[in-house]
């Protein structure tokens, strides 16, 4: 087993020592100083040992317990020291995001599975627009992902709070708009000071997804699949997404983040249940016992276990195309979706601009699903003429991404029939997340004026913004848990070369175990959402800190070797969400994992009166989640900063952020207190249209949430 990070033998190496404070990869001796900060050794040297002297105390006890070699019983690692005092520098500042290598699938793993990478690609780019892999033909992954990769609808966006087990609305209701006043959900009399709490609403703004329905069947032609309407009015067993008995669409139990630079996550979700490996059908990785591809292996076509090691994202695009909440109707399965797509033309209703990075020149037309998959993939997943006899039990081997509160009880009602399916269909959830992992591969926004400033451009920044830059490094704590290039601790870079399972001081000297990445500050009571504290659909818990203290390592995968967690060791990963990635956070919002902020001065206000929970919550949340200190003018200047991460790339839909055209359903003729019905008994879906983008951008730049000023509290 790999020997966890600690002074080994009894040397003392400054690095190891630095890379074990509080910030993972803070202070590095070994680290080239920014050409930004004037290219000079002494003065980059002179820094570190005024660190080192503010921190004296701490480093001598470090180097003497490494001189007697004590591990201490809670474990082998050195525990993380505590932060810089308010208005010391902090942290180097981060490199730009071009220097660190997109993660992704091996060179071995991608010569197994795929033929031709473009064409895979242009698969992904198809599949994640297409508004027909929604049963309803209306909804898209892209639905909840078109405006820099985040939702900016502001109609029927409202969830009750039905991960904390409440199905009433205190904002609004099914159908509600929300408007500027309503922010922030948890409001203060004093916004630098969270005593003063005036009103709080536990709702969450996030994305609606689709009807309540149960599916029955699909179509090849194309046509919406045939469902079986379900009121979902609470007296009927609902999750309250109905007016008045009529149903809307429902609504997500958190905030849909971006997926731009998400190819840098380690694991994704806000829970990071789109586990880190890939089984070829599910989000849950090793933890799914089955074997879910079928690969013709010496001429015999038989089931697999498969496993694809850095692939968070095709975990991810596994989940939604069958979620009951965001684009299915209930109980459908991939083989049943391929059915439906694979004799398609890709986009067949949709527009492609003719200079559509991925996908124009006709790069699609005239093709079909089928005929994509089977130039990008190899003959091994797809080629056998063998029927394949499924039943109900061989759907079941592959697990919802649903979150148990927020959905319906899995009732598939079909055990007793079989379903006759070939080898292509079959894998198709293989097929599906790994064409999108490969597009969105290619989604990496890492040229904003802070990367050029990075880059050693040292007029990328004003005076104003770089003040928000040291207060982002120092008093501000931000580095903390927005670390390294790409600013998330749950980076693959920071997960994967510090740890994975780590550890704080808390009260008294307490030691608690935590994931890598993923905290509680205090955004909402922990037992409204447990985050990464829940569990897999297998009863294990998503935490990795809880399946080492388990004794579950080996389905950690990605190479997990670290020690072992004794099963008493308090942990802090209840109601912790994994620390989300800030480029291009003006267009993103709202913000957090339950979209209680509108603007990023409400961040900064949350973040400067020490979080909104965080004595409710105690003792779970970080250390680094208390008042800062901030006057209004370093506020501004932080807000500043935090403007400098956006790409105009992203800004103006350049590629490779272009796309095809798309209607996004965006809420229901009238209003929450009453919806005109349409034949089918639903509310009727209010549209509105995207034009389609080429490589060379769109005239009007993308703005932020309700076009709010983001320096607006």
């Amino acid at each position: 087993m790999h020997e966890p990070k600690k002074f080994r033998s009894g040397k003392f190496s400054i690095s190891l020592l630095m890379q074990r404070l509080r910030w993972p990869s803070a202070l590095r001796v070994t680290d080239q100083p920014p050409s930004a900060e004037g290219g000079s050794s002494v003065r980059y040297l002179a820094s570190i040992r005024s660190f080192a002297e503010k921190h004296r105390i701490v480093l001598t006890t470090m180097v003497f317990v490494a001189m007697l070699g004590v591990t201490f019983s809670l474990g082998t690692q050195a525990v993380k020291a505590q932060v810089p005092a308010a208005g010391t520098k902090g942290a180097p500042p981060p490199a730009s995001l071009k220097s660190v290598p997109v993660p992704g699938l091996s060179a071995s793993e991608l010569d197994d599975l795929v033929t031709d990478k473009k064409a895979a690609i242009q698969l992904g780019k198809a599949l994640f627009w297409d508004m027909r892999v929604g049963s309803d033909n209306k909804t898209a992954c892209a639905t909840c992902h078109f405006h820099a990769g985040a939702d900016n609808r502001i109609k029927n966006q409202l969830n009750p709070g039905l991960l904390a087990d409440d199905k009433t609305f205190q904002l609004g209701g099914p159908n509600y708009t929300l408007k500027s006043s309503d922010f922030p959900l948890t409001r203060h009399a004093d916004v630098n000071d969270a005593a003063t709490m005036t009103d709080d609403k536990n709702e969450v703004v996030s994305s609606q997804g689709v009807f309540t329905n149960s599916f029955v069947s699909v179509s090849r032609t194309g046509e919406a699949d045939t469902c079986t309407a379900v009121s979902d009015a609470v007296f009927h067993g609902g999750s309250g997404f109905n007016v008045l008995g009529t149903n809307t669409r429902r609504v997500e139990p958190r905030n849909a983040p971006t997926v731009f630079n998400a190819v840098f996550n380690f694991r994704n979700f806000w829970d990071g249940r789109a586990n880190n490996v890939f089984n070829g059908g599910d989000p849950f990785g090793l933890r799914n016992p089955e074997k879910l591809v079928w690969k013709v292996e010496n001429g015999v076509l038989q089931q697999v276990k498969f496993s694809l090691q850095f692939a968070p994202l095709a975990s991810l695009a596994s989940g939604p195309p069958l979620s009951e909440n965001e684009m299915s109707c209930r109980d459908r399965t991939f083989a049943a979706l391929a059915k439906k797509l694979i004799g398609l033309t890709p986009l067949a209703n949709q527009t492609i601009a003719p200079d559509d990075s991925v996908l124009g020149l006709g790069a699609v037309s005239g093709s079909t699903y089928g005929a994509l998959i089977q130039r990008a993939f190899r003959p091994a997943y797809w080629s056998a003429s063998s029927v394949l006899n499924l039943v109900a039990a061989d759907a079941l081997k592959f697990k919802d991404m649903d979150l148990e509160l927020s959905r319906h009880s899995r009732n598939l009602g079909r055990s007793g029939t079989r379903d006759q399916v070939n080898q292509i269909e079959a894998n198709f959830a293989l097929f599906f997340g790994v064409a999108l992992q490969l597009y969105q591969a290619t989604l990496v926004a890492d040229d904003t004026p802070y990367d050029r400033y990075a880059e050693g451009q040292t007029n990328a920044l004003n005076a104003q913004q770089l003040r928000g830059l040291a207060i982002f490094r120092g008093q501000g704590e931000c580095i903390h848990c927005h670390v390294g290039a790409e600013l998330t601790s749950a980076s693959f870079s920071n997960v994967t070369t510090d740890v994975r399972l780590d550890q704080r001081l808390g009260d008294n000297n307490a030691v608690f175990r935590y994931d890598n990445g993923f905290f509680n500050t205090g955004v909402r009571p922990t037992a409204d959402d447990p985050g990464v504290g829940g569990v897999d659909p297998f009863g294990n818990p998503l935490s990795e800190t809880r399946m080492a203290q388990t004794g579950k390592t080996a389905l950690l995968g990605s190479g997990f070797n670290e020690a072992a967690i004794d099963s008493s060791a308090l942990t802090a990963v209840d109601g912790a969400f994994k620390t989300p990635w800030l480029r291009n956070v003006e267009f993103t919002g709202p913000y957090f994992h339950n979209g209680g902020k509108a603007t990023l001065m409400q961040v900064v206000d949350f973040y400067n009166r020490g979080g909104d929970f965080t004595a409710k919550n105690h003792p779970i949340p970080d250390p680094t989640i208390h008042p800062l200190g901030l006057t209004e003018a370093q506020k501004n200047d932080l807000v500043a900063f935090l403007l400098t991460l956006s790409d105009d790339r992203v800004r103006f839909q350049k590629a490779p952020f272009d796309h095809p055209s798309i209607c996004v359903p965006h809420g229901h003729a009238g209003d929450e207190k009453s919806v005109t019905v349409d034949q089918s008994g639903n509310a009727i879906d209010v549209m509105v249209c995207l034009s389609e983008v080429g490589a060379g951008g769109a005239k009007t730049p993308l703005s932020a949430f309700l076009q709010l000023d983001p320096y607006q509290h």
